[in-house]
């Protein structure tokens, strides 16, 4: 079936000068011209910035390695120097875009909010870019413009009252997901190679299940420009979101790796790795970094949510995971069921710290212009007190400390990505408007329905990869074509190379072209 190219493809077709980035630049942009207007995955586009971008980095690869490259990019061992010279850049030349919650000098970023807007209705360009723009820069990186989130990046959808939704390019009337979902329909449809996205409950894993991607995770500590250390949660990394796992991979090394851009200021992180592409390639040829015994993997539908929401596991989700079973086993591997029992204080205590972002932001008198479901957050934040909020931080700390003890004796748990096929547009604030407070308990209890397995991963700490197992018309609901079902893989302490060699054996099937609508 037919495939878009890979990010790996796409590198190594810029080094071999079967194209050029002006070209790929000018593919994506006349795509995102064909495409947004009915797939809302882009808010932001920088055509002119792109593009001249793109003539910068085909001058570099035309120029070919040099001394100074070593202070602008290369991934770990691919970097080494060779009669003097470095490699050039990881991501040289390549398009790629940063959903709007990250400051891309130049660009202006909304968060997804009205509220951002000055007096005049404007929105500021950012002076300088943050982080992680800074690092895809560094790598070479394309930037084509900012895309979809929700408000604040909060919810599992990408849905705001500033601009159109962002939909599922294999179902338009659906959600990618959030709060990466317009990185992942901008993926998923063919428009970039590969991207990054922010996971602070799910927010990489969730878009790329619900549009047949890999999503990854990292460990809490591993990634510089978001290392999960910096604020009271500990709970927002980067991650990628790609086709394959050697693509996945490739991010990975640019995210840790790229020079100027690789240190982590704190006295504990995740163990070092030097290359996960190296450990993909090695396990393609068999040789994995678990070695010749098989991985015990143990298996569950139980979420932390179960006891407070009716938390249903659909057939879809279900022939998913046992796909998903099925293919580890027939990779040699153990799979046994587990019992993870999650204490019941998990949903309020992950409710408070979830919601405490919304109380610290600065507002000046704009609540009014907040999604409901936002205000309600903001609301309830204001309100609380220092305690209650120490309390729910030490229920969560209890629940990682319980849960990384269970790991003691597993590899990996396996649990569905998602409780339920791609929702429509509009369902979890469904029978009210966006902007209305009235909906903000339904919404947030249809999204940990949604997702009730991404969100402790987060509070754990723990390195976690979605990938899909099936594609398939779901048996209610209306859908013009199969869409992507899959699987979570929990990896322990530091385990994010383990993860990405596992999935890259398993090979899964990502974003076939046939089944796209957009």
């Amino acid at each position: 079936m037919e495939h878009f190219p890979t990010l790996t493809e796409t590198v190594a077709a810029l080094r071999r000068g079967e194209t050029t980035s002006v070209a790929l630049t000018s593919d994506a942009l006349d795509r995102i011209d064909a495409l947004n207007g009915h797939l809302g995955a882009f808010v932001h586009v920088a055509r002119d910035a792109a593009l001249e971008s793109a003539r910068a980095a085909d001058e570099r690869l035309s120029a070919g390695p040099r001394p100074a490259d070593a202070v602008r990019g290369g991934t770990g061992p691919a970097s080494n120097t060779r009669a003097g010279l470095t490699t050039l850049p990881a991501l040289l030349g390549v398009p790629t875009a940063l959903k709007d919650g990250h400051d891309v000098a130049g660009m202006p970023t909304s968060w997804g909010s009205l509220a951002s807007r000055d007096e005049h209705g404007d929105l500021a360009r950012a002076q300088r870019s943050d982080e992680l723009a800074g690092t895809l820069e560094a790598a070479g990186a394309v930037i084509l413009g900012k895309t979809q989130v929700p408000e604040f990046l909060l919810n599992s959808y990408s849905e705001n009252r500033m601009y159109p939704p962002a939909r599922n390019p294999f179902a338009l009337d659906c959600s990618p997901g959030g709060s990466s979902g317009g990185q992942a329909a901008a993926v998923a449809a063919g428009i970039l190679p590969g991207a990054i996205g922010s996971d602070g409950g799910g927010s990489v894993r969730i878009p790329a299940a619900a549009c047949g991607l890999i999503g990854l995770k990292p460990n809490r500590g591993r990634v510089p420009s978001s290392d999960a250390l910096s604020n009271v949660g500990q709970l927002g990394v980067n991650g990628p979101i790609a086709r394959t796992a050697e693509d996945a991979a490739l991010l990975m090394d640019v995210l840790c790796h790229t020079p100027g851009h690789d240190r982590i200021p704190r006295p504990v992180a995740a163990v070092p790795e030097n290359s996960f592409r190296d450990v993909v390639r090695a396990a393609r040829r068999g040789d994995t970094p678990w070695g010749e015994r098989p991985l015990r993997i143990g298996v569950t539908t139980q979420s932390p949510f179960d006891g407070t929401y009716d938390v249903q596991v659909s057939p879809e989700a279900r022939t998913a995971l046992e796909r998903g079973v099925r293919q580890l086993k027939d990779l040699g591997h153990t799979v046994e069921a587990v019992d993870l029992g999650f204490d019941p204080a998990y949903p309020e205590a992950f409710s408070t710290l979830w919601t405490t972002a919304m109380g610290q932001l600065p507002l000046d008198s704009r609540e009014h212009l907040l999604t409901g479901l936002a205000r309600t957050f903001r609301a309830r934040a204001l309100q609380r007190g220092a305690v209650e909020l120490a309390d729910a931080v030490a229920v969560l700390r209890g629940i990682e400390a319980d849960v990384i003890r269970r790991f003691a004796d597993l590899d990996m748990v396996l649990t569905p990505a998602l409780a339920m096929p791609p929702r429509p547009v509009g369902w979890f604030h469904e029978g009210c408007d966006i902007a209305d407070p009235a909906g903000a308990d339904q919404d947030y209890e249809r999204q940990c329905q949604y997702t009730p397995w991404t969100s402790v991963v987060n509070v754990v700490g723990l390195p976690a990869i979605t990938y899909p197992t099936t594609w398939a018309v779901p048996t209610t609901g209306d859908y013009p074509g199969p869409v992507p079902m899959g699987v979570q893989l929990i990896g322990g302490p530091s385990s994010e190379a383990r993860l990405l060699a596992l999935v890259a054996q398993l090979d899964p099937a990502t974003t076939p072209r046939a089944y796209l609508v957009a």
